[in-house]
């Protein structure tokens, strides 16, 4: 019988103590930035941007009212947010599943689900501004 040899498991992080007040302002504004920057090496989240970038210009082209631009904006940042959440299951995914599995493969079906339903909704509603603007 062959021993295994003992691997060395990766050390855990020590225990911190949750920083309060506007230190907790500055902590969370830091883990966005990061899982910005996380997001930022995503090709589908640099496509989703480009498009959010081709539609904000597309909008000021037909002359869109402030209140569509507000709209086109939250709705690209729910797409933004489904995105991010879709890419932390992903990940998550990845870490306990590294195999093929059903598990792992409709986990991520299901998260592209939800990012092709807000990218859907927001399509919907800028050709709906695009058209009513170029008839009106």
């Amino acid at each position: 019988m062959v021993e295994k040899e003992d691997t060395p498991q990766p050390t855990p992080e020590p225990a911190h103590e949750p920083v309060r007040g506007i230190k907790h302002i500055f902590a969370a504004t830091r883990y966005s930035a990061a899982g910005l920057a996380c997001l930022l090496k995503q090709t589908a989240f640099i496509l989703e941007l480009c498009g959010a970038v081709g539609l904000f210009i597309v909008f000021a082209l037909i002359g869109a009212q402030g209140v569509q631009f507000l709209v086109l904006a939250l709705l690209f940042l729910l797409v933004f947010c489904v995105e991010a959440l879709n890419t932390a299951i992903e990940m998550i995914v990845d870490e306990l599943s590294p195999n093929r599995s059903e598990f792992a493969r409709n986990t991520k079906d299901l998260g592209s689900l939800a990012v092709a339903c807000t990218l859907l909704g927001t399509g919907l509603y800028a050709t709906y501004v695009v058209i009513d603007n170029l008839l009106n």
